[in-house]
């Protein structure tokens, strides 16, 4: 197996596009045509893991947070990153990173996994992202609509939340006049020839837009196929950040904090006072204070993220039960999703979860 199939596995479910600006998720280090001799699967990159990996004779490490964030200007080995990256390159290991891109999906996210952890049900994304969708129009004679909506389709576009195969038509007449190079079939030569057409519009994710035009030229009657590509400020319920879910019964804050403390496995919890039932909840892994006001708009009880600062805290107003249980603890599940992608993907291929614990925070018991 290539290391780009497994590339692509992953971002079919968390597509690059879906980063954020910041961010340097995909192939950090390495050859897309490589051949994989194993997979480790980690949270971050440092030496020690490019140890376990060679020690493991895993050559494609898979990890969560980008070891490099920012472009290199020298490799002299004078930081972790540094050396870590000659380390990686002196041994032939690959490396892959999918960070915010899947911090920000509804299915096999980050988030989602948080809330599945604490039996969240009807879980919808927190803070939903714009400018990720198209629509698409493309104008095809009436006797071929239906091959060109099958291959649209195909290709992706028509999905809205939980439907599939959305399209909307619209009939109307269509002119054109060819030259000597135009197509015999489609009319004589500088004749202006009217076609009965249908106007086919869907929506489609911006990522998909190039693969879904492809698909509908391959099943389109034109030479020259008529389209429009029209960006949507729709907000797309299935990317952005966070994850809101609720429970199906009421609990306490106690019960609730004894909760997490069990399922993310934690040694401490910071949190506001609040002493309301908990039953409507918001989560975000990572660094999430940014979401803590969108989380107290949508009437969480609440929330819990990772690294807020001392005066984010009064932000909650005590209104909602604000709870950081820590970074690397709210993402350290991003190991299973990614072993259950490459398993879908591959079954048997042999994948090892990192034993390296990279969590730079220490608790003093």
């Amino acid at each position: 197996m290539l290391v780009k199939e497994i590339i692509q596995a992953i971002e079919k479910i968390a597509p690059l596009s879906y980063q954020e600006d910041y961010d340097n998720a995909g192939l950090i280090i390495g050859n897309a045509d490589a051949e994989i001799q194993g997979i480790l699967l980690c949270l971050d990159t440092t030496e020690d893991v490019i140890q376990e990996a060679i020690d493991q004779k895993c050559n494609l490490i898979v990890a969560h947070h980008p070891i490099i964030f920012k472009g290199l200007k020298k490799l002299n080995g004078k930081n972790y990153v540094e050396r870590t990256v000659i380390k990686a390159i002196q041994n032939n290991i690959n490396i892959y990173v999918a960070h915010t891109n899947l911090d920000n999906v509804l299915h096999q996210g980050v988030s989602q996994r948080m809330a599945m952890k604490i039996g969240l049900e009807n879980l919808k994304i927190l803070a939903p992202k714009s400018l990720l969708l198209n629509k698409i129009n493309v104008y095809a004679p009436i006797q071929h609509v239906e091959a060109v909506k099958a291959a649209m389709f195909a290709a992706g576009a028509g999905v809205i939340g939980n439907y599939s195969e959305c399209s909307f038509d619209i009939q109307g007449n269509g002119t054109f006049k060819g030259n000597e190079n135009s197509h015999p079939k489609l009319g004589e030569i500088n004749k202006r020839e009217s076609v009965e057409e249908i106007k086919i519009e869907m929506i489609v994710p911006s990522y998909l837009s190039d693969k879904v035009l492809s698909a509908a030229r391959m099943a389109h009657f034109y030479e020259e196929m008529p389209y429009e590509i029209i960006p949507l400020q729709n907000q797309n319920q299935e990317v952005g950040s966070g994850m809101l879910g609720e429970f199906t019964e009421d609990m306490s804050c106690e019960m609730f904090l004894k909760l997490l403390k069990q399922q993310f496995n934690l040694q401490l919890i910071k949190h506001t006072e609040f002493d309301k039932p908990i039953k409507k909840v918001a989560v975000c892994g990572g660094s999430g204070s940014f979401l803590t006001k969108v989380a107290m708009s949508q009437k969480a009880d609440a929330y819990v993220t990772s690294d807020i600062k001392y005066h984010e805290f009064f932000d909650s107003e005590n209104q909602m039960l604000l709870c950081d249980i820590g970074h690397y603890e709210s993402e350290i599940s991003t190991l299973d999703i990614f072993y259950e992608i490459i398993q879908e993907k591959k079954p048997n291929f042999a994948v090892i979860f990192c034993n390296t614990n990279t969590n730079p925070v220490k608790y003093y018991k």
